[in-house]
């Protein structure tokens, strides 16, 4: 494990490390009216397959300033030429490689959390999740599998089944895919569908963001899995409570190649926003006015505009 370790307990400048073998980019706890509350001091967050495809063009698009919690971007532990959505999938070498990608690092997030952890001096306690795309169906999946204990999740447009994925990607190229029946069956291992039994038993209160005119991930597949987890929760507060919201834009969340750290696009301030209030909400409570009323801290994220003020209120169902 190697890393930055802060100075000082009030720095504003991001923290550059690795751990369990992936780089991250950790963001530190600069919000001026809100502070934590609870045991969860930590978020952790990954990329996609699409843009944004690394951990530090993700901490750009969506750095929840407003959070007061340290928010630490992980890369994912491999990576598509082209993404879920190009001709690529069709063939046996790409879900595999969504397969490693997603399962090491659901594998490796145990070894991860306890690394930066020790590289950020944080106390143990329940962690938050977040992912965009591939870095959020891996999200789900730790969840299910109860992996580390998680005390809420967000996930911007989630694989929900990468078979679905392929079968759309099918119909655009008129071609079929090449799977090998390996490859079927990985893809059905991960069809979160399929464990919607799992995830709906732990207490962690999850939320779903769709994109209206998402094609990789269209929102009836959102919706569909939203209910499905609200029909296997045995009761209202056994288990998972989900929330979800669809915003008017397509998958990725910034512009080509989504490699570097960039100015966020619309539809990635507009995420930010439901990301910040959601983990806001759950892990945070109001300063009292003299205190907001201090100057604010800017935290200096490479490519990002200044911060968007944050306001508590809760994304729409």
């Amino acid at each position: 494990m190697s890393g930055d370790h802060p100075n000082q307990p009030d720095s504003t400048l991001p923290v550059h490390g690795s751990a369990a073998g992936v780089p991250y980019v950790a963001l530190p706890p600069t919000a001026v009216d809100a502070v934590a509350a609870g045991p969860t001091r930590l978020i952790l967050a990954w990329p996609g397959f699409e843009p944004p495809r690394t951990a530090s063009a993700l901490a750009a698009a969506i750095p929840m300033t407003g959070v007061p919690a340290w928010r630490v971007y992980l890369d994912l532990p491999g990576r598509l030429p082209g993404g879920l959505g190009s001709g690529a999938i069709l063939e046996t070498e790409a879900i595999e490689a969504y397969g490693e990608a997603v399962e090491r690092a659901v594998e490796r997030l145990p070894e991860a959390v306890a690394e930066i952890r020790r590289a950020l001096a944080l106390p143990d306690g329940p962690v938050g999740l977040a992912g965009f795309s591939v870095g959020a169906a891996a999200a789900l999946l730790a969840v299910a599998r109860g992996t580390v204990p998680v005390s809420t999740a967000a996930l911007v447009a989630p694989v929900i089944a990468p078979s679905r994925a392929a079968l759309a990607v099918e119909k655009r190229a008129g071609r079929e895919r090449t799977w090998t029946d390996r490859a079927h069956a990985l893809a059905d291992r991960l069809d979160l569908g399929s464990l919607a039994g799992e995830i709906a038993g732990r207490d962690v209160a999850l939320l779903l963001i769709a994109g209206a005119k998402d094609r990789v991930v269209p929102p009836n597949e959102i919706a569909a899995l939203v209910d499905l987890l609200r029909r296997r929760a045995t009761t209202p507060t056994d288990g998972c409570a989900v929330e979800s919201v669809t915003f008017r834009m397509g998958h990725a969340l910034a512009a080509e190649p989504g490699t570097e750290a960039r100015p966020p696009i619309t539809d990635a301030v507009r995420v930010d926003g439901a990301l910040t209030d959601w983990f806001r909400e759950r892990l945070a409570e109001a300063r009292p006015r003299q205190a907001a009323e201090t100057p604010p801290v800017t935290l200096q994220v490479p490519g990002s505009p200044p911060p968007r003020a944050a306001s508590s209120a809760a994304p729409t169902r």
